[in-house]
């Protein structure tokens, strides 16, 4: 069955980009709402935002949203990664300016924050995406393709000059709380080198050390250092997880990322969602439901770093 969380929970902190204070509370919602944010420091007007792939203003570093009237939510990625990998398909998101707060930099903390919150479940069946034929788009950075498979695998290849991210590869099936084990708690990452372009041009101004992995050739300069030793490639895929969510509804199919990106991951669902015959709407049974991310997710089984 679809599911919300128990009760609210607010998070705080400041934005990756914007470096401006930002409150957000995710409060439970009925079936079939799906996820949508709402701006609460603009008091005229529409002040609902889809969290959906049709409502994506494509920006090279991170997902921003955009409704009919012009009012955005950006850096959504991390926090719709983890509603994702915790099977939460309903949710408002509450917040006061216009930029989901880093935190740690990873999805750990709204992880942590939904299952000790808690699912509750609602009087609705899940409907999945099943993808039926393969799709894929390419740009001059990379590609992304998705075919046919029963559950949402993801498969991901990176390659950096810096020596202390270099060329990583990593495959992952998401069910039985993968996610949590495996990818909620690698952080963004960035070079050294583009962090005073990215500020030149207004990114970039709320991170840090802390919030953000950064390096320079083979050396990691964030305190503490990785917290895996592909952290950078199991990022990616958190990405790619918080960026497919905006479909709408679970995938049931094989991901595929080879350098790819946010403006990649969204080019494909319009790609997937504009073919003929490349999808279908399923009501999930038991078995399907099983296989799709954040069932099984437990909060004991979240790293211990986080």
């Amino acid at each position: 069955m679809q599911t919300t969380l128990r009760a609210p929970i607010t998070f705080q902190g400041q934005g990756l980009h914007s470096g401006r204070p930002a409150k957000m509370t995710v409060r439970p919602a009925g079936a079939h709402h799906g996820i949508w944010f709402r701006r609460t420091d603009i008091l005229v007007g529409d002040t609902l935002v889809p969290a959906r792939w049709d409502a994506v203003e494509r920006s090279p570093l991170c997902t921003r949203i955009r409704n009919g009237v012009g009012v955005e939510v950006s850096t959504i990625e991390h926090v719709m990664a983890a509603l994702a990998g915790c099977g939460i398909h309903n949710a408002l998101i509450e917040i006061d300016g216009p930029e989901v707060p880093i935190l740690d930099g990873s999805a750990a903390p709204f992880v942590r924050g939904f299952l000790t919150r808690g699912l509750r479940m609602l009087n609705a069946p899940v409907v999945a995406i099943q993808v039926l034929t393969g799709v894929e788009v390419h740009t001059d950075q990379g590609w992304a393709r998705l075919t046919p498979s029963d559950g949402l695998v993801m498969d991901f290849h990176i390659a950096f000059d810096d020596a202390a991210i270099g060329t990583q590869d990593r495959r992952l099936d998401l069910r039985n709380g993968a996610f949590v084990r495996e990818l909620c708690d690698s952080r963004t990452f960035c070079r050294l080198s583009e962090v005073e372009e990215m500020r030149a041009n207004g990114l970039a101004l709320g991170g840090t050390y802390e919030n953000a992995v950064v390096v320079d050739g083979d050396a990691v300069l964030s305190p503490g250092g990785l917290r895996h030793a592909d952290e950078a490639v199991r990022h990616k895929m958190l990405d790619a997880l918080g960026d497919l969510a905006l479909a709408g509804a679970p995938i049931l199919g094989h991901f595929t990322g080879h350098k790819a990106g946010h403006s990649m991951t969204n080019l494909l669902l319009h790609e997937l969602f504009r073919a003929d015959g490349a999808y279908r709407l399923v009501e999930c049974d038991s078995a399907q439901r099983a296989r799709l991310p954040g069932v099984g997710a437990q909060l004991d089984e979240m790293p211990a770093v986080a």
